[in-house]
């Protein structure tokens, strides 16, 4: 099984960022727990703060993956081009949260990728990402 993580904007900065929201873990330290733990799957890492860049990330392993897990991080609440790429592609995607952004702002409860994405996880904390690869086995 071959799975993506696609992050967006402000990702690479887990660890330092808000970590009374985002904890103290480092993004690269949880991913290479999840390689481990999930070592029968591919597992690919791409982060970019660049919405064009996501984008082109969905497009180009949106038909040879068995799966993207995505976190747009606020693209998700601004960004119809990432939605489109997400219902473009032929792979299926899981939007993920690391927050619960329903008990956040007001504009964080809208997203424009949910309604293509086969499932939604939010809230669980960097966990949110191992319940994601769990969906996909």
């Amino acid at each position: 099984m071959k799975l993506i993580i696609i992050n967006g904007p402000n990702l690479n900065l887990l660890g330092k960022r808000e970590p009374e929201v985002y904890g103290k873990q480092t993004f690269e330290e949880y991913l290479k727990l999840l390689q481990t733990k999930f070592g029968e799957v591919q597992l690919d890492y791409f982060q970019s703060n660049i919405e064009g860049e996501l984008i082109s990330m969905i497009q180009e392993v949106g038909f040879s993956y068995d799966g993207i897990v995505l976190n747009a991080a606020s693209y998700t609440h601004t960004s119809v081009g990432i939605g489109d790429a997400v219902k473009a592609v032929e792979t299926p995607v899981v939007e993920v949260h690391i927050s619960n952004t329903h008990k956040r702002e007001g504009f964080r409860h809208v997203s424009f990728i949910a309604d293509g994405a086969k499932g939604v996880i939010l809230g669980f904390g960097l966990q949110s990402y191992d319940l994601a690869i769990q969906s996909f086995i």
